[in-house]
């Protein structure tokens, strides 16, 4: 039985984001003393086959942490020393926003899901941008941002720059929120007119390399337009997907009525669709989330065309080790399937 086996209970026993305000403690904590250490010497998988180069950036595993997880930009260095391969940290927004009246977060354990309306709730760009810049982390961070809840959707694209401009020294990449379904109007700007407008604005400020990332509610069609945008301003990848609105039938807890964005295993199938769909549509890298929680489902993810992926409920329900689980069983599917590299495996199931 790991430690985190025994503290599990005891955080379960908390409301969902007070566990989390929690754990982000100790990391923090962990991460100013020799802690941090005795952890990467303890989590980290060192092996080439696991090396990825994507969108400019050497991972050394494709297992990271998505946004939302470390808001703001307390805990990569942390989270790096976990065994993770990157980490992207935000949504971060021009303004600082306290976010959406608590409750806002709530955990579906029948379902090993989580639905959260937290409201893009973060010390603002000029706070997190400075924390970046004093941050010294191994692996690469990426920068996830939104769209300040009071910016009219008319001003969003220079909401995004600013947010760009005062994190633009810590962030090794950039990645182009429009699709949380926590902050109202925030996915009308996944049409083609705004979505250019912001996309341009930030190539024109610098950023590079810029993704954008998607929702999986979107139909075919939206998709479709999405990645012609992609194409036709030459972006450097996709994040795929989002949290999703939808409620599966298959969900049996009786939180699953809360308001906002589902994550975790309910909705793990239907992000790797999404992935094989981007990856058959698109030539850059894709970054894979949504209900990654092991080797399996990481593998599948990377054989449908990511790159990298990512993950979020997944430490909540399994723990800490979660990075070195996968990583190590990611070496043995890999030597199964007759791959010398995770980068060898990626697409393998495209047609």
């Amino acid at each position: 039985m790991s430690l985190y086996d025994v503290v599990k209970p005891l955080l379960f026993a908390l409301p969902a984001e007070q566990a989390h305000r929690l754990g982000h403690l100790a990391l923090r904590t962990a991460q100013e003393t020799r802690l941090a250490a005795a952890a990467a010497d303890r989590l980290a998988v060192t092996d080439p086959r696991l090396e990825v180069e994507a969108f400019g950036q050497s991972f050394t595993n494709p297992v990271g942490v998505a946004a939302g997880f470390d808001k703001n930009a307390e805990i990569p260095a942390a989270l790096a020393a976990l065994g993770f391969g990157h980490v992207e940290v935000g949504g971060v927004t021009a303004e600082r926003q306290p976010g959406n009246p608590k409750p806002r977060m709530f955990r579906l354990r029948e379902d090993r899901a989580i639905i959260n309306r937290l409201g893009f709730n973060n010390h603002g760009a000029d706070t997190i941008g400075a924390r970046l810049g004093d941050t010294d982390v191994d692996v690469p961070v990426g920068v996830n941002i939104g769209k300040s809840k009071s910016t009219p959707l008319a001003e969003a694209a220079d909401d995004y720059r600013y947010s760009f401009e005062r994190t633009r020294a810590g962030g090794d990449y950039f990645v182009v929120n429009v699709s949380s379904p926590n902050t109202p109007g925030l996915r009308e700007l996944q049409n083609r007119e705004p979505l250019e407008r912001i996309l341009s604005t930030l190539q024109d400020a610098g950023a590079s390399p810029l993704l954008l990332k998607l929702s999986p509610d979107l139909a075919p069609e939206a998709v479709e337009s999405a990645l012609d945008v992609v194409n036709d301003l030459g972006l450097d990848g996709v994040v795929a997907t989002n949290t999703s609105v939808d409620r599966p039938a298959s969900l049996s807890s009786p939180k699953s009525v809360q308001e906002g964005g589902l994550s975790g295993a309910p909705i793990e199938d239907e992000a790797t669709a999404m992935i094989r769909f981007v990856a058959e549509r698109t030539d850059v890298p894709v970054v894979g989330v949504g209900g990654v929680a092991d080797a399996a489902g990481a593998y599948e993810k990377i054989r449908a065309g990511a790159s990298v992926v990512q993950l979020y409920t997944a430490l909540v329900y399994e723990g800490p080790t979660i990075a070195r689980d996968i990583n190590r069983e990611l070496l043995r599917l890999l030597e199964r399937d007759g791959f010398d590299s995770v980068e060898a495996a990626v697409g393998a199931d495209l047609s």
